[in-house]
């Protein structure tokens, strides 16, 4: 403890976090990334994402015992689904907390305890989880949940010995009509008041931010790596690997790697599961989504289908004028994602690569 007190009065402390960032961009560097302007440029648009959300979790934001719930805004991660309203919260299994706030009109909600490693093994294991398929929402629309290790009665979230944070999803189907609930949480068996800010504790918190930087850039980068073994396809690559890094139980998850030449199309052709929410999105090499004023997610509100109930996607730098387009918007290759929620049955769709003049 002295050496790390003795670390933070000598600037040391910043001195490693500062140099552990750099080794982080390594990742952007690595031989398997596009090395275009934009997508390097993207690359590290993206560690300074990672870099203010980490900070904000790690320091702002990080103790359990007074935890916000703080919206993702513009930190894209592992697919970040473009229907999503993502919130956050560090928490400890030890702990008991109270979520309350109001369920709102938007189509989906659900909330989970994890169990954060990125930093470590790039894993986010989940420890609780709570759908709209259990929640109670009482006639006035308002929601109360408890976490905790104990079994609760009502709306319980179940907590773990190393559980470290909350996660929410909320989900549009039609951002037109559809409203987000409101949400916040507070530990119930907390101290009065924080204590003042502990050298030891920023310290730490450095390193894990810097850690966290750099393990969560590493892992998604593999993960783009092992799907480009199988291009212009979205097979099942096998759901455990998406729940271990804190995919949600309820989903379904095709991930795919996609590459396109000028004047080429990537056509999806599948059969739609009876669900209540499916979407398709398109990402850059990151698996970050694409820029969302383009035309780069389809869901289940939003696509248009075929007469037989069949759904055609069209990826491609143009609109062929055929089935559902969505933009490249200006790259030649990136990641994908396809998602079946709460469905029974899970079609894996057909995909070929066509000029887009033969597209139809």
């Amino acid at each position: 403890m002295a050496d790390t007190q003795a670390e933070v009065l000598t600037g040391q402390v910043w001195s490693d976090f500062c140099r552990a960032l750099e080794k982080a961009g390594d990742v952007v560097l690595r031989d398997s990334a596009p090395g275009t302007a934009l997508n390097r440029a993207e690359g590290y648009r993206y560690l300074t994402r990672l870099v203010r959300e980490m900070l904000y979790s790690t320091v702002e934001n990080a103790d359990p015992d007074f935890p916000r719930l703080h919206e993702l805004d513009l930190t894209k991660l592992g697919a970040d689904n473009p229907d999503n309203v993502y919130l956050s919260a560090n928490i400890r299994g030890d702990r008991t907390y109270r979520i309350t706030g109001t369920r709102g009109s938007i189509a989906y909600f659900s909330i989970g305890s994890k169990a954060n490693r990125y930093a470590k093994d790039g894993t986010m294991a989940s420890t609780g989880e709570l759908s709209d398929r259990d929640l109670t929402v009482r006639e006035d629309g308002t929601v109360e949940i408890i976490a905790s290790a104990a079994p609760h009665g009502g709306n319980w979230l179940p907590l773990a010995a190393d559980s470290t944070g909350l996660v929410v999803r909320q989900t549009y189907l039609d951002r037109t009509t559809e409203q987000p609930g409101t949400w916040r949480v507070e530990c119930v068996d907390r101290p009065a008041t924080p204590g003042p800010l502990d050298p030891n504790t920023l310290a730490k918190a450095l390193r894990r931010a810097a850690l966290a930087v750099h393990g969560t850039a590493a892992t998604f980068a593999a993960w783009t790596e092992l799907f480009m073994t199988r291009p212009n396809e979205l097979p099942d690559f096998g759901q455990e690997m998406f729940q271990r890094a804190g995919g949600d139980p309820e989903i379904f998850y095709l991930h795919g790697y996609w590459t396109l030449a000028p004047g080429q199309a990537w056509v999806i052709e599948t059969d739609v599961p009876d669900c209540p929410y499916w979407n398709f999105q398109l990402d850059n090499w990151w698996m970050e989504s694409l820029d969302h004023a383009h035309r780069i997610t389809v869901n289940k509100h939003t696509a248009v289908l075929a007469d037989d109930g069949r759904l055609t996607i069209v990826v491609a730098e143009r609109d062929p004028g055929h089935g559902n387009w969505i933009d490249t918007c200006g790259h030649t290759s990136g990641t994908a994602l396809l998602r079946w929620l709460g469905a029974t049955e899970h079609p894996l769709p057909r995909c070929r690569v066509v000029p887009i003049e033969e597209v139809g």
